[in-house]
């Protein structure tokens, strides 16, 4: 089978929408596994690449997370207030660049350890996003401010901190529904789990 850069051939792009992301109406041909062509249509959502992190305290193994409102999971039927990891797109910065301003930003913490775990596509039937998950500590004397996020952005976070085990139970309640955050608690709680079979 071909490389999959010679299965597929543009035919056209659309752009439907530029009026926050990029929304794009995308035509193409593409080589199936018969050595048929077929002509398909896709949408997709351009909003850029972003990363994540789970900041755990360097003592206790607590983890902060915010709570914020999100539009498109209130009219989906939630009540739009997630728990989240601190989390934000690239803006031409590194990853680990932006992910230390963005969790200093959000939690009132600098943060030191930092350590990118893996990257992955969201949501890749239809948004272009990648999204670089790190990990990383913080503890009282790495407080810089009171967290938040930025009023001027139309940021209002919530800054909370819970023991580990807390939050993987509020996965399990349905309460934690936000997909990095699963990634990273799950992560966490994975090694965490390796390591005491290895003890």
């Amino acid at each position: 089978m071909a490389a999959t850069r010679e299965r597929v051939r543009i035919v056209d792009t659309t752009v439907l929408s530029d009026d926050w992301y990029v929304l794009r109406k995308v035509t193409f041909d593409f080589l199936r596994r018969d050595g048929t062509w077929q002509r398909l249509s896709r949408e997709t959502y351009d909003r850029g690449n972003g990363a994540t992190i789970l900041l755990r305290h360097a003592e206790t193994g607590d983890v902060l997370l915010t709570r914020q409102f999100r539009m498109p999971a209130f009219v989906s039927g939630h009540d739009g207030m997630l728990l989240e990891a601190a989390a934000g797109l690239l803006d031409d910065e590194t990853p680990e660049a932006r992910i230390r301003a963005e969790a200093e930003e959000e939690t009132g913490y600098r943060v030191r350890g930092v350590r990118k775990v893996f990257e992955a596509f969201m949501s890749p039937g239809s948004v272009t996003e990648k999204l670089h998950f790190f990990v990383g500590e913080y503890d009282a004397s790495l407080r810089s401010g009171a967290g938040g996020g930025v009023a001027e952005e139309g940021e209002d976070l919530e800054v909370v901190e819970m023991p580990l085990q807390a939050a993987l139970d509020a996965v399990e309640r349905g309460e934690i529904v936000d997909a990095k955050t699963i990634m990273l608690l799950q992560y966490v709680a994975l090694r965490e789990t390796a390591g005491a079979r290895a003890a």
